[in-house]
């Protein structure tokens, strides 16, 4: 580097282009010039020495340049990638819609559909396709003098639990509303309809007056110390009722959810009992609201079982298919103006929808409102708030994408929503039967895409969200297991489940005898076809063993989800849903 005088060596000496070894500008510098210029202090230099200097200024001077460009390059490369970046957020790679086919998804709404009939109490039709199920608890409802027959098992123990048996009853109708015609294509529409009815005959006899209804048979407590076939039950099975004195808000508005939701379900086919769903749906959700209070606080002995966090996502519930059911629009003001705001938690975005808690699926099921048939209303109120489920559900469909800047965390490392230990299936299941919805309704809507924070995501792509959670029930996952029983080979074999673990070859097994086979080692002897088990924890480890019923007991509601989702994942192209159900 030159020191002292100017830092241009032209400009001390001139830039002219002299002849001979030394009198030309080379790289800028004269260097003539500059060995003047540094005599009087080197004293001793030769002129090798001098050239030398002026060769490392010259070298200087050039890397100063090259610096230089390689960072105007590198600048322009990453400005070039922060414009890729964008363009792919702004459009997806759309994934494959599943590695399986449409065969398989037809297999397992068969199967899930076949779970009702492992699940029934009462007397059994001469149609049961299962030899080892036969009559069972036949005296239900005698202690109060009513006949509370029939229903379904929740699981693999032999109580009947109002709320989650409504919730069933509730998403298989949604299911049978949305894709009943793909169902009739794969001859599986009448068990669906069946399961329904099975389920609404008995609430109908639990409804035994406007403001009396029985929500429970069977002690939870005790039922849970046999492990006995439901064909020889031994022990006493107290009814419980809801009333005015004893209410239970989510209870009776689920019910009257899953009465209003059949009652569309048989419209057509048989309008009398439709007309008897409805009725009976008006008056529980009446008796809900009027008397309004947690079951599970007037109720303390249901918490270890099916405890619940509120009623009030079952008031928007039940109001909202009860406007679907009537198309009276006090119901649409109920869940749109005051009590919607309550209850709502517009803008806060729930991650998933259970028998416990349906604001994931209020919000689906009124943006589904917004989207194909919304109201021909003046009120500003009902309108907004229709808005704001809407742009809720957006935002929930956001949480699932894995891709969306808010994806929800909480997912297993091979892909799957997980939520909680026990029975986390559940969550995903109906996380991916609310997004196959949501999926569809945007399609038919022809809408081209939501927003998620500035990233666009096309029903496709949120179709593929669903079926990566069914698929991955159905054995695509890194345990390669699959947890729909029947399905397959690889599927649970020692499922949590008294019926099917006791063999039904003439010996009576009592509610402590019968414990010799929750302890065998051996698989069951009975299949419960269609059952989803529990499924694997959150570090994606499972256990197959019948003394693990977080992982290893199935319920009748995620059937009911599996059953939807794939009934619409089998129509492999999606699925125009009718833009009413009226």
């Amino acid at each position: 580097m030159m020191t002292g005088g100017s830092r241009d060596g032209r400009a001390a000496g001139g830039g002219g282009g002299g002849v001979g070894s030394f009198g030309m500008a080379v790289g800028g510098y004269d260097e003539k010039a500059l060995r003047a210029q540094r005599g009087g202090r080197g004293g001793g230099e030769t002129e090798d020495e001098e050239l030398e200097e002026v060769r490392n200024a010259r070298r200087a001077r050039n890397c100063r340049i090259a610096c230089l460009l390689v960072l105007v390059i590198a600048a322009g490369i990453a400005l070039a990638l922060v414009f890729v970046e964008r363009a792919r957020k702004k459009h997806h790679e759309v994934t494959p819609l599943s590695t399986l086919s449409v065969g398989n998804y037809t297999t397992a709404l068969q199967l899930a559909l076949q779970f009702f009939d492992v699940q029934k109490s009462g007397k059994l039709p001469s149609s049961n396709p299962f030899s080892w199920r036969g009559d069972s608890c036949l005296n239900d409802g005698s202690d109060n003098g009513v006949n509370l027959t029939g229903g379904l098992f929740d699981a693999g123990d032999h109580i009947k639990f109002g709320l989650p048996m409504a919730f069933t009853a509730t998403v298989l109708s949604w299911s049978v509303l949305e894709y009943g015609s793909i169902m009739s294509q794969t001859q599986q529409l009448s068990a669906a309809t069946d399961a329904i009815r099975w389920v609404t005959d008995y609430l109908i006899k639990a409804h035994v007056s406007s403001d009396v209804f029985y929500f429970q048979v069977g002690d939870a407590a005790a039922d849970h110390k046999c492990w006995e076939r439901p064909e020889n039950n031994d022990i006493p099975r107290p009814s419980y009722q809801l009333n005015a004195t004893n209410p239970g808000t989510e209870v009776a508005a689920e019910s009257a959810a899953a009465m209003a939701a059949a009652s569309m379900v048989f419209r057509t086919t048989d309008p009398t009992y439709s007309s008897t769903l409805l009725a009976h749906a008006k008056q529980l959700f009446q008796f809900a609201d009027t008397y309004r209070a947690s079951y599970s606080i007037t109720n303390p002995f249901v918490q270890p079982f099916y405890n619940s966090t509120g009623y009030e996502d079952e008031l928007l519930w039940g109001a909202s298919w009860l406007y679907y059911a009537t198309g009276n629009s006090s119901y649409l003001n109920y869940v749109t103006s005051e009590n919607g705001a309550a209850f709502a938690k517009w803008q806060q975005y729930p991650s998933w929808f259970s028998w416990d808690d349906k604001l994931a699926g209020v919000q689906v099921l009124l943006a589904r409102l917004q989207l194909l048939s919304p109201p021909q209303s003046t009120d500003n109120g009902v309108m907004s708030g229709l808005q704001n489920y809407k742009s809720t559900a957006d935002g929930l469909m956001c949480n699932f994408l894995p891709q969306s800047p808010s994806a929800y965390n909480d997912r297993t490392k091979g892909g799957l929503i997980w939520v909680q230990e026990w029975d986390g299936l559940q969550f995903a299941v109906n996380s991916g039967l609310l997004a196959l919805f949501y999926s569809d309704y945007l399609a038919t809507a022809k809408v081209s895409s939501i927003s998620c924070s500035g990233d666009n995501f096309s029903p496709q792509e949120i179709r593929s969200f669903a079926a990566f959670q069914a698929d991955y029930v159905l054995g695509v996952n890194p345990l390669n297991q699959i947890f729909l029983v029947g399905y397959g080979s690889n599927y649970p074999k020692m499922l949590h489940h008294r019926g099917a673990s006791i063999p039904n070859d003439g010996t009576v097994y009592s509610c402590d005898s019968g414990y010799v086979w929750y302890h065998a080692t051996t698989p069951n002897p009975n299949v419960a076809f269609g059952g989803v088990v529990g499924g694997p924890f959150l570090n994606e480890t499972y256990t197959d063993a019948r003394d693990n019923p977080a992982q290893n007991e199935a319920a009748t509601y995620a059937s009911a989800s599996m059953a939807g989702l794939a009934a619409g994942l089998s129509n492999a192209g999606g699925t125009k849903v009718p833009l009413s159900w009226t």
